[in-house]
């Protein structure tokens, strides 16, 4: 019987937040996905992962730009995911560099996105010049 992807996040999830070291667990999870052959819902399954430890307090994000992020554009995500999670505990910012942003961040949580990129905010100018609304 195939085992439900939310009890997989579930115990993946449980595991790190009591501190299981994250190489062993994550060669543990490949060769589980490998074998059982649900490698196609990874990326669902880490979405579930993240959501689970949002939940626990433990929000994690990827910012995907064009450049570095220095430490006070990391702290101010940071500060912005943390109104949005008013409960959580600590927001850990990943950098994922995109030569595709040209300028800007795009933020990715478990369940939402914010795109505050260039082009993004490019998007909504002609959206509205081409509606007529300011």
């Amino acid at each position: 019987m195939k085992t439900p992807r939310t009890d997989i996040s579930n115990t993946i999830s449980s595991r790190t937040l009591k501190g299981e070291d994250p190489v062993k667990l994550g060669r543990e999870v490949a060769a589980y996905l490998l074998k059982e052959r649900r490698v196609n819902e990874l990326d669902s399954i880490m979405r579930d992962v993240q959501a689970d430890r949002a939940e626990a307090g433990i929000v994690e994000v990827i910012a995907s730009s064009a450049h570095r992020l220095d430490q006070p554009t990391k702290d101010d995500i940071a500060r912005q995911i943390k109104s949005i999670y008013p409960n959580a505990k600590q927001v850990i910012v990943t950098e994922s560099p995109d030569p595709e942003v040209i300028g800007g961040v795009r933020l990715s949580l478990a369940n939402q996105q914010l795109d505050l990129s260039v082009e993004a905010k490019l998007n909504k100018f002609k959206q509205l010049t081409a509606t007529g609304k300011d």
